[in-house]
């Protein structure tokens, strides 16, 4: 973090390019979102979108808890514990490291909140440490796909493993099936976009996560987003609940 005596060495374009953003940024409502979704339903595509719009941090809980790991913060050594004998961090602490972060400047107008709560009981843990800080959740966007359409994006995706770049067999194949277009090598698959990994990530990600929809559909902060459409027309569609 740049402190007042080095400032003078950072540039003037960049310091009048984040004096003008956080200006912009002033006057946006402060925002807190949640991005449930299965996994291939563009969250990730959706969230960066989300967070320059509004000027939120972006919360991903398993990259905080390695970040409060490797910084060794009381939180983290905790986490180091429980994960060295294998345990799952327990829902405290991760709402724990959530409330540590709530505390930095880029998460003064909110925050999305993507991969957590996976659960009820995480939300409620959630909600109370919100409410102990006199804020709540204002929207849960709910990235609503139909499995039968996730597996059809998911399972065609192929990659050229040195250079990364992506084909999909339906929205972007390649010249010549299986060999990538410039190198001619061949093309392989994640191990996770297969179709038997992919079901049993389904079937987890319904069983645990429908009843958090329920949790939030109660409170009346649900908005389900039609996820299979191109991605331009989810961000419009998502801006728009934002916006109400």
């Amino acid at each position: 973090m740049a402190t007042a005596a080095n400032l003078e060495d950072v540039p003037s374009v960049d310091l009048m390019t984040e004096l003008l953003r956080r200006m912009k940024c002033a006057s946006k409502p402060d925002k807190r979102v949640i991005l449930i979704g299965a996994p291939g339903s563009g969250k990730g595509t959706q969230s960066p979108v989300i967070k320059d719009e509004y000027c939120l941090c972006h919360l991903a809980t398993g990259d905080m808890l390695r970040a409060a790991v490797a910084a060794k913060t009381p939180l983290g050594v905790k986490a180091k514990e429980a994960m060295e004998k294998g345990e799952l961090v327990s829902d405290d602490l991760v709402v724990g490291i959530i409330d540590e972060a709530l505390e930095k400047p880029s998460c003064q107008k909110g925050f999305i909140l993507d991969g957590f709560p996976r659960t009820v009981t995480q939300a409620q843990k959630l909600d109370e440490m919100l409410q102990k800080r006199g804020i709540k959740i204002d929207k849960v966007l709910d990235f609503a796909i139909d499995d039968a359409i996730l597996e059809e994006r998911i399972t065609g995706r192929w990659i050229h493993p040195s250079s990364g770049r992506s084909y999909h067999t339906k929205f972007a194949p390649p010249k010549t099936p299986g060999v990538d277009d410039i190198t001619g090598e061949p093309l392989i698959q994640r191990k996770d976009d297969t179709a038997a990994v992919l079901k049993s990530r389904l079937e987890a990600f319904h069983k645990q996560t429908e009843p958090v929809i329920d949790y939030y559909t109660k409170k009346g902060v649900v908005a389900q987003l039609s996820a299979e459409k191109p991605p331009k027309e989810v961000t419009s569609e998502v801006l728009k609940v934002l916006s109400s």
